[in-house]
C-alpha cells in the first residue's frame, strides 16, 4: 500500500520531501499535460507552461521507477495525445496513436530519470541538501530528453519543445541568446524552482525564491542579440489555396494554375524575388512542360521565382526547392529531413508486417538531400528551409552560417486543413526570426502564410483556407547571433551533465541506505 509519511527518525534535520499520493498523482500528471499543450498555439497561453512543468515534477518527487514511469506516461500521454492531434488528419488515427505512443514512451523515461534525481537529492541532510542543485539537475534532464527526442528515432521529432511554448511570451528574447535548445533550459529551471520553494521549509525560502526571482526577470527583460542592418529585400509571397492535399487528387498543372493566379494580385509590382510555397509546382520542372511556365512566370514579374517541386535525379526522388531565373540553370536545394512515415517510410519491410494496408497509402519516398540549405538571390544570401526542416535547429543555423540575410521558409499544410499544425509550425517560423536574427517569410500552399521582422513581429499574414499574395519589404541582416553561435555547445552541455547527473544518482544510491524512505509502487 503506498504510504508517503515520515518516520520520527527519518523526519528530523529532513526537509518537508513527501510525495504526492500516487492515486493522486496521476490525475494531477493527466493536468499537467493538458495545461503543457495549452501553452502552445493555438491557445497559446505560454504561462500555463510552469504550471505543466511544476505540476509534473511535484508528481516525480519521491517516486520510485515504476511511480515515475507510471505519472510520467501519463503526463506524456495527456500531453502528447492532445499536441500532436492533426496528425490523424493524414492517415488516420493509428499513426497518431503511434506516434503519441513514442512520445510518451521517451517521455515516461525520461521522469525515470527526474525521479532519481530527486531521490538522490532528498537523500541527503538538510543541511548537505542544496534545492537550486537539485533544481538545475533536474531542469537539466528535463531538457536532455527534448534533446535526445530530437535526434532519435529516424532523425527525431524536435516539435514539442518547451522554448517553442514561449515564442508569444517576455522570455522568448533568450533564445538569440543560448538558442531554443537553452530557452527550453531555462523555463525548466524557473519551473524546478519553484517546485523546489514548495517544497522548501519556510527559514530557507530565501535560497530558493532569490535564485528564481534573479532568473525569470534577467530573462524577461534580456534584450534580442543584436544583428546589422544591411538593406532591404522586396519579396513577394503567395498563397495559392490549391488542393495539395496528399489525397486530394488534384487534376495535372491544377495546384500550378492555382498559384499562378494568385500571383496576378501582385504582377506589376517591384520584387527582388518571388516565393512560392512546398509543392506549388505540381510537375518536375526539370523535365516537363513547367520550365517554359516557370520561364514565363520570371519575366512576367521581372524576378527570380523561388518554387517547390517533386524532383528526378539519379533514380531518387527529391522534395526539392528550386532558384529558377530565365536562361540560367536553376539552383537547388533538396530537403534534409524528409518526415518518416509522411514522406518516405524507414524500414519499410518491417511496418509492411504490422500495417500493410496503412503503409502502403505512403508511395512517395524522398530521398534526403545534401546541399546547403541557401541560395543567392542577386548577391543576397536567403536561407532555405522547406516544411518540417524548420524544426531542426542544424538546418536554420547551416543557412546562417554561409551568409543568410534573410530565411524563407516553404510549406505545404493541406494535408492538416483546420488543425493547429500550421499554427505551431508558425510559431517555429517566428521563434526562428527572434533566434536568429533574421526576418523570415513563411508562405504556405493553404496558410497560415506569414512574413516575421527580425524580433519576430508580423509584417504581413494570410488567413488560412483563401488564396492571397503580397510583396513586403523585409529587412535584411547580417551577423551571427550568440543563440546560433552556441547553440550546438548549449546543447552538448545539457546532455554530457544529464549523464553525469543522472549516473551519479544512480550510483550515490546504490552506495549508501538513503535516511528517507519512500514507499512506492512495488
Amino acid at each position: 500500500m503506498l504510504s508517503t509519511a515520515l518516520s520520527p527518525t527519518e523526519a528530523v534535520g529532513t526537509t518537508r520531501r513527501r510525495s504526492i499520493p500516487l492515486p493522486a498523482a496521476i490525475p494531477v500528471a493527466a493536468g499537467a499535460g493538458v495545461a503543457l499543450d495549452a501553452a502552445f498555439p493555438a491557445l497559446a497561453w505560454w504561462p500555463l507552461a510552469f504550471v505543466g512543468v511544476c505540476l509534473g515534477l511535484l508528481t516525480l518527487v519521491g517516486r520510485g521507477p515504476g511511480g515515475a514511469l507510471l505519472v510520467g506516461a501519463v503526463f506524456g500521454a495527456a500531453f502528447h495525445l492532445s499536441h500532436l492531434s492533426w496528425v490523424g488528419s493524414f492517415l488516420g488515427p493509428l499513426p497518431w496513436l503511434a506516434l503519441s505512443a513514442l512520445q510518451t514512451a521517451l517521455f515516461a523515461l525520461g521522469a525515470v530519470a527526474i525521479a532519481l534525481v530527486y531521490r538522490w537529492a532528498d537523500g541527503r541532510s538538510s543541511a548537505g541538501r542544496r534545492p537550486t542543485v537539485t533544481a538545475a539537475a533536474v531542469a537539466v534532464v528535463w531538457t536532455a530528453r527534448e534533446v535526445i527526442v530530437g535526434m532519435w528515432p529516424y532523425t527525431g521529432f524536435p516539435w514539442a519543445r518547451l522554448g517553442m511554448s514561449q515564442v508569444n511570451g517576455p522570455f522568448a528574447e533568450v533564445a538569440s541568446w543560448v538558442g531554443v535548445t537553452g530557452l527550453s533550459l531555462v523555463v525548466a529551471t524557473i519551473a524546478a524552482l519553484l517546485v523546489e520553494l514548495v517544497r522548501e521549509r519556510r527559514r530557507s525560502v530565501a535560497r530558493v525564491a532569490i535564485p528564481a526571482f534573479v532568473i525569470a526577470t534577467a530573462a524577461a527583460v534580456l534584450p534580442q542579440f543584436p544583428t546589422a542592418e544591411s538593406g532591404t529585400l522586396r519579396v513577394g509571397w503567395v498563397q495559392g489555396n490549391a488542393r495539395t492535399g496528399y489525397f486530394d487528387g488534384a487534376g495535372a498543372g491544377e495546384v500550378f494554375a492555382a498559384q499562378r493566379q494568385a500571383t496576378e494580385q501582385i504582377t506589376g509590382q517591384v520584387m527582388d524575388l518571388l516565393a512560392w510555397p512546398e509543392g506549388g509546382v505540381d510537375s518536375d520542372p526539370l523535365r516537363g512542360p513547367a520550365r517554359a511556365a516557370l520561364d514565363e512566370l520570371s519575366r512576367d514579374v521581372d524576378a527570380p521565382v523561388l518554387v517547390n517541386a517533386a524532383t528526378q535525379r539519379g533514380g531518387l526522388t527529391y522534395n526539392t526547392s528550386l532558384l529558377w531565373t530565365p536562361g540560367s540553370p536553376p539552383k537547388l536545394h533538396d530537403k534534409i529531413n524528409p518526415v518518416p512515415f509522411g514522406e518516405y517510410v524507414p524500414d519499410r519491410w518491417f511496418y509492411e508486417l504490422l500495417a500493410p494496408d496503412l503503409v502502403g497509402l505512403v508511395q512517395r519516398e524522398y530521398a534526403p538531400g545534401v546541399a546547403p540549405p541557401v541560395v543567392n538571390v542577386d548577391g543576397v544570401q536567403v536561407g532555405l528551409a522547406i516544411c518540417f526542416d524548420v524544426i531542426y535547429d542544424d538546418v536554420v543555423r547551416a543557412g546562417i552560417d554561409r551568409g543568410a540575410q534573410v530565411l524563407v521558409l516553404q510549406s505545404n499544410n493541406a494535408d492538416f486543413r483546420g488543425t493547429d499544425e500550421n499554427l505551431q509550425q508558425a510559431a517555429f517560423a517566428r521563434m526562428r526570426a527572434i533566434e536568429t536574427g533574421r526576418s523570415v517569410v513563411n508562405v504556405s500552399t493553404v496558410g497560415t502564410s506569414q512574413v516575421f521582422a527580425p524580433d519576430g513581429a508580423v509584417l504581413a499574414e494570410a488567413s488560412p483556407g483563401v488564396a492571397a499574395a503580397g510583396v513586403t519589404a523585409v529587412p535584411r541582416r547580417t551577423g551571427v547571433t550568440a543563440g546560433v553561435l552556441l547553440g550546438p555547445w548549449v546543447t552538448a552541455t545539457v546532455l554530457a551533465t544529464a549523464a553525469v547527473a543522472v549516473v551519479t544518482s544512480i550510483l550515490r544510491a546504490r552506495r549508501r541506505t538513503p535516511p528517507t524512505r519512500y514507499e512506492d509502487l512495488p
